[in-house]
């Protein structure tokens, strides 16, 4: 095989991110959409999120790995999946997350 050139089953693009890849992109994607709320949140509940967060992505993960390249649809998916319970657990309007989130995510 010819030097930079992969098989299909073991390009690099194709791989399933670690568990600790998933971690720090959701603690990064919540921190910036944190950046963007009017509200302060403690650090006990953005651990809690950062889990939550984790959670869905790890049971959505052949999904979101599939359509890794639409971030509208991830965005959508976030809408739908996430954000009405992390709205909760840190007492925000889900509205107002759903943009902070869109708006740092780039969907």
């Amino acid at each position: 095989m010819p030097p930079g050139k992969f098989p299909k089953h073991d390009n690099p693009q194709s791989r399933l991110p670690t568990a600790r890849g998933i971690r720090r992109a959701c603690s990064k994607e919540l921190y910036r959409a944190r950046k963007r709320l009017p509200v302060h949140i403690t650090p006990e509940l953005v651990k809690q999120g950062e889990e939550l967060y984790c959670r869905k992505v790890v049971g959505h993960l052949i999904w979101i790995a599939d359509n890794r390249s639409n971030r509208k649809l991830l965005c959508d998916w976030w809408d739908e999946d996430v954000s009405e319970e992390l709205a909760a657990l840190w007492n925000v309007d889900r509205g107002t997350l759903c943009a902070a989130f869109r708006s740092a995510y780039g969907g």
